[in-house]
C-alpha cells in the first residue's frame, strides 16, 4: 500500500500564491515520478507538473512559468509553487506517484485525495 498525503491550497486572490505538499510513504521501494494534477469544475483532470527521480520535470501548458515543481527524494516529498493565480485555476488538485514497492517490486500508479484550490478574482 502507498500512501499520499496531501497539504496546502485553499483560498487565494488573483496575482497570489499558494504551495502544496505531497509526501508518500509505505511500501515504498522506488519513486520514479511525482506530481500534480488537477480537475476543474465540469473539466477533465489535467497534467500539471511531474518531476522524475532524475529531476526531469514537465509543466502543463496552462502553468509554465508561474508554477515551480521540486522533490524531496530523502523525504519522499513533492512540492508545488503556485503564483500569479488566476481563477481558472480554481481546480481539485490530485498528487500522483508512480514507482516500484518495497520487497515485491511491483509497479503502483496511486493518487491522493484531492486539495481544494480556489482563486478568486
Amino acid at each position: 500500500q502507498v500512501h499520499l498525503a496531501e497539504s496546502g491550497g485553499g483560498l487565494a486572490q488573483a496575482g497570489g500564491s499558494l504551495s502544496l505538499s505531497c509526501v508518500a510513504s509505505g511500501s515504498i521501494s522506488l519513486i520514479n515520478v511525482m506530481g500534480w494534477y488537477r480537475q476543474g469544475p465540469g473539466k477533465d483532470r489535467e497534467l500539471v507538473a511531474t518531476v522524475t527521480s532524475g529531476n526531469k520535470v514537465e509543466y502543463g501548458d496552462s502553468v509554465k512559468g508561474r508554477f515551480t515543481i521540486s522533490r524531496d527524494s530523502a523525504k519522499n516529498t513533492a512540492t508545488l509553487q503556485m503564483n500569479s493565480l488566476k481563477p481558472e485555476d480554481t481546480a481539485v488538485y490530485y498528487c500522483n506517484c508512480k514507482g516500484k514497492r518495497r520487497g515485491s517490486w511491483s509497479s503502483y500508479d496511486s493518487w491522493g485525495q484531492g486539495t481544494q484550490v480556489t482563486v478568486s478574482s
